[in-house]
């Protein structure tokens, strides 16, 4: 059985994957959910949504992931970062992954990763859950019913939870694996159902292809200011230092909270929905994204819920802390209708200090700004992983370093450039704690960090006060509208000053050795810039 949205020119069988049982092209939301639940993947959920449990894996697994190791990609791809897998190994692993398949339903969904036509990458997705089709066709951005007629896909991902990987024949670390071959064109995931293994597939992807085309691929959100798409910020961040959450701005307009390029033209969103975290989530914080997951069509994954009632249970990690709902971009109100924006007039840095000692925002200049994307500072809390019982500092380069196939100074060198050439404001803006560390301190105020963000993005913030920092030389602002003075200087909060300095030294020191290895990579400018 097949669709008819899609090429006929361009089957399964044209690319070599034959012997299947149905194919399913481009079903639309409806029909996914509909075979879904049928084939008992999940259940229906209030409004219509899809609640689902991702099994043993309940998030990424990085260290499965695997570039293969061919002449065209030998000399640009970083190997301290990204795991080798031989080409008679991917060969070995096409082979019995096809093989394996065969006999079985599949969903294909055809689908673009880029709002900007000129510079968006054609993608086909084959997966064996028909809910990894729902959530991918949210995640990536989804072609008109025409433009299927001649889709002709540049890279494929074969997704197939059921198969499970032989480490000595196929060259992988586990079970588990992911393999990228950008000769081939192709993705293979096998042994997980995290569904974000797809979305993040597409994004390394874009992370190599595009430098090469001089635009650089973010692991950001962005908005921009209401009737001016040219009014542009956008806001880096890891996990938890609230980089969804402070883009979803409903005086601002979203362009996305997650992926995004910067090209000669502006700033565009690779993704046509949102991942978002659910847990603790609240109607009172996040009405938006909390409503989200009562709309027909979201994706409701490892989230514990009601058996009778169906009602979710928001406050319930006992699946994981990393739960989570995805869903189109248009669920939310304030959302782009293009995706698209102009030249960033802002770039936030977000960080969460669990050591208390980063002030709640400080401007950068361009140097420092560099210095703190190849840095990509934030710091796990207690309870966060098993045996973590101190904040444990964590430095992911360019605030994204598991996507990054190239060296993170080709990165760094990208941003530098725009910033220059945009003349870009750049901001440290710290989520963490205050008036202490972690278990002493207490989180800070989302008022005050709206207040200093919106006072950044107006352009009023420029207009205050500044201090120099004399532990991390960039400037902090004395005093600003709606915000208590004692909080912008962090020493201030804490009630034994001489026990932030010696925790202040501490963490310069962990800048300092997570540095070093830039040391001899990068400008004089930013070497000046460097912390400690």
């Amino acid at each position: 059985m097949t669709d008819p949205r899609f090429n006929p020119n361009c089957r399964l069988e044209d690319q070599g994957i034959s012997g299947l049982g149905n194919v399913y092209y481009n079903l639309l939301e409806p029909a996914l959910i509909e075979a879904a639940v049928q084939r008992a993947e999940g259940k229906l959920g209030l409004g219509g949504t899809f609640l689902v449990s991702t099994g043993v894996h309940t998030g990424r697994s990085p260290k499965d992931k695997h570039v293969v190791r061919t002449p065209s990609v030998e000399n640009t791809i970083w190997w301290e970062n990204n795991r080798p897998m031989e080409p008679e190994a991917f060969d070995r692993l096409h082979a019995d992954m096809l093989e394996h398949m065969k006999g079985k339903d599949y969903f294909v969904q055809d689908l673009y990763g880029g709002a900007d036509p000129a510079l968006r990458l054609d993608v086909r997705v084959v997966t064996e859950l028909a809910w990894h089709g729902l959530f991918i066709r949210h995640l990536l951005r989804r072609p008109e019913a025409a433009e299927l007629a001649s889709f002709v896909p540049e890279f494929t991902i074969i997704n197939c939870p059921s198969f499970k990987a032989d480490p000595a024949r196929h060259g992988c670390r586990s079970e588990t694996v992911i393999a990228l071959n950008f000769d081939k064109k192709l993705i293979l995931i096998g042994n997980t159902a995290y569904a974000g293994e797809n979305k993040k597939s597409v994004f390394t992807l874009l992370n190599y292809i595009l430098p090469e085309k001089g635009v650089m691929p973010m692991h950001c959100s962005a908005n921009h200011a209401i009737g001016n798409p040219e009014d542009a910020a956008v806001f880096f961040g890891l996990s938890g230092t609230g980089k969804t959450t402070l883009s979803a701005d409903p005086s601002r307009i979203l362009i996305g909270d997650d992926e995004h390029g910067w090209s000669d033209h502006g700033i565009f969103n690779f993704e046509g929905g949102c991942y978002a975290k659910t847990i603790n989530l609240s109607a009172e914080a996040e009405p938006e994204i909390y409503a989200t997951c009562f709309k027909f069509g979201t994706v409701v994954e490892n989230m514990v819920y009601d058996p009778d009632t169906l009602e979710l249970d928001f406050e319930d990690n006992s699946l994981t802390d990393n739960m989570r709902c995805a869903y189109p971009l248009e669920q939310i109100s304030n959302a782009s209708e293009t995706s698209l924006g102009g030249m960033p007039k802002n770039v936030i840095m977000l960080t969460c200090d669990a050591y208390g000692v980063l002030p709640p925002i400080a401007r950068l200049t361009p140097a420092q700004a560099m210095y703190h994307f190849l840095s990509g500072f934030t710091s796990k809390t207690p309870g966060t992983e098993v045996g973590v019982v101190e904040p444990t500092p964590t430095f992911s380069t360019c605030f994204g370093a598991p996507f990054m196939p190239r060296r993170p100074e080709v990165y760094g060198k990208l941003l530098q450039e725009k910033i220059a050439a945009t003349g870009a404001h750049c901001w440290l803006v710290n989520t963490g704690w205050t008036g202490g560390a972690f278990g002493t301190g207490k989180r800070m105020p989302i008022k005050a960090t709206r207040a200093l963000l919106t006072a950044a993005l107006d352009g009023s913030l420029n207009d205050v006060q500044f201090r120099k920092d004399p532990n991390f030389g960039f400037e902090v602002p004395v005093s600003v509208p709606g915000v208590e003075d004692k909080l912008l200087d962090p020493r201030q909060t804490w009630a034994d000053p001489a026990a932030y300095d010696a925790q202040a030294k501490k963490l310069i020191g962990m800048f300092s050795d997570n540095f070093a290895q830039y040391a001899d990579k990068i400008d004089d400018d930013v070497k000046a810039a460097a912390i400690g």
